[in-house]
């Protein structure tokens, strides 16, 4: 049949075969792009509008450390620049060692250019401003902190905190005072301090170790008191003399109070008439209270009774098992 001939039936179907064929073409919508407002660009546009004057304390984030400087973020149109000697007063800091990037450090503008284009800051002018209020802080909280010995000094050694010169005085480095030529043992240590004495105005910062150590030394004599039993007998050497008593070391970190009434039958005004410094003496402990022991001489007496009188009455277990009446009486007179 030729195409001339086609009825409209078959034309009408070859038209809806060659529609489902032909795949049918849409148009795809080009994605939309993303709005921007003044909303986010607010920090940075606050940044580029904000006024720095000589004296402003800002805080940023370290971005670079060298031998000589620090490279600070400050989220402005330019960097911050530490130079060493504007970071701390310590000769013995090490800038590389000691920060780090991603630390937060606040200083003072001392210049607006440095001449290349940079913040010139200094940490030093800021902590003298925001460090001493840290310190009072630290004082009145009794905060611990650990510090290194950088220094020797007369009657004392130096050790620097956050850069700030501070003096901790021969009585407060140990429970015992340290003599001046022994300082140079301490060079170098580390040390668990408190703050006992911040003063901004004369920029006059005091630390001790010792109230931290008698602290510790206390916790570990309540340790070893609760050990230690009432009536126990030991030996002890006099360490020191009071007019009420005599102070006798026991050893292992104890010690006890001999009360000028427990150290003999007979009275006496002072422990100096029957004891020395350095005397070995055997007491007995007959109290103890608040980790505190007491001791007695006197006592001794009723111990030695009682072991007298145990000795009396008490045989040796065999010798009790093959006794007879008559070997016991055999040598009374009558």
């Amino acid at each position: 049949m030729s195409e001339e001939l086609k009825t409209s039936e078959e034309l009408a179907a070859e038209a809806e075969t060659s529609a489902a064929e032909t795949p049918e073409t849409t148009e795809t919508a080009a994605p939309e792009e993303p709005t921007e407002s003044m909303a986010d660009y607010a920090e940075e546009l606050e940044a580029s509008f904000k006024q720095i004057h000589e004296g402003d304390i800002l805080t940023g984030t370290v971005i670079g450390v060298s031998e000589s400087e620090i490279t600070l973020d400050l989220k402005y149109y330019t960097e911050g620049i530490i130079r060493l000697e504007d970071f701390t007063s310590d000769p013995g800091f090490n800038l590389k060692e000691d920060v780090h990037v991603g630390d937060e450090i606040s200083a003072t503008v001392i210049r607006r250019d440095d001449g290349e284009g940079h913040i010139l800051l200094s940490s030093k002018e800021a902590n003298d401003i925001l460090a001493w209020d840290k310190f009072k802080k630290y004082m009145e909280e009794g905060t611990n902190l650990t510090v290194k010995v950088g220094g020797i000094v007369k009657s004392g050694v130096v050790a620097y905190l956050d850069g700030i010169r501070g003096f901790i005085p021969a009585s407060k480095l140990s429970l015992n005072y340290v003599e001046e030529d022994a300082l140079n043992d301490w060079l170098g240590k580390e040390l668990e301090v408190r703050v006992i004495n911040a003063d901004a105005e004369n920029k006059r910062l005091v630390l001790s170790a010792r109230e931290i150590l008698r602290e510790k030394a206390d916790e570990e004599r309540k340790a070893k008191v609760s050990n230690v039993q009432v009536g126990l007998v030991t030996e002890g050497t006099v360490e020191t003399i009071k007019p009420y008593g005599a102070f006798i070391n026991l050893g292992n970190g104890l010690s006890g109070l001999l009360h000028v009434s427990q150290i003999c039958e007979k009275r006496i005004k002072t422990p100096a008439a029957v004891l020395s410094e350095g005397d070995t003496v055997k007491v007995k402990i007959t109290a103890i209270k608040d980790g505190k022991l007491s001791l007695s001489m006197k006592a001794l007496n009723d111990v030695a009774a009682e072991e007298v009188e145990e000795e009396t009455f008490e045989l040796p277990e065999t010798e009790a098992a093959t006794t007879s009446l008559g070997s016991l009486f055999k040598n009374i007179k009558l």
